[in-house]
C-alpha cells in the first residue's frame, strides 16, 4: 500500500491522550494505517506526556499532515 508520508518527513499531528496540544513531528516508520513519530516540537504544557513517550508516539495517518516547507 503506497502513502503520502516518507521516511524523514516533518508532520503536524492532532493532539490524542495525555497530549493536550497538537505537535511536529518527524516520521521514523511507517505501517499500514499508521506511522511511528519522533515528537520534535511541542507546548511546554505537554513536556511530561512527552518524556513519558520517549518522544515517540504512534499517530494514525488521518490524524496526520505533511507541513510544507515555502
Amino acid at each position: 500500500m503506497e502513502t503520502e508520508f516518507k521516511i524523514g518527513e516533518k508532520v503536524k499531528c492532532k493532539k490524542f491522550g495525555t497530549l493536550s496540544h497538537d505537535f511536529v513531528g518527524a516520521v521514523e516508520k511507517i505501517y499500514e494505517n499508521s506511522a511511528m513519530v519522533a515528537i520534535v516540537e511541542h507546548d511546554i504544557t505537554d513536556e511530561v506526556a512527552v518524556n513519558d513517550f520517549h518522544n515517540r508516539v504512534i499517530v494514525r495517518l488521518k490524524d496526520m499532515k505533511k507541513i510544507t516547507v515555502k
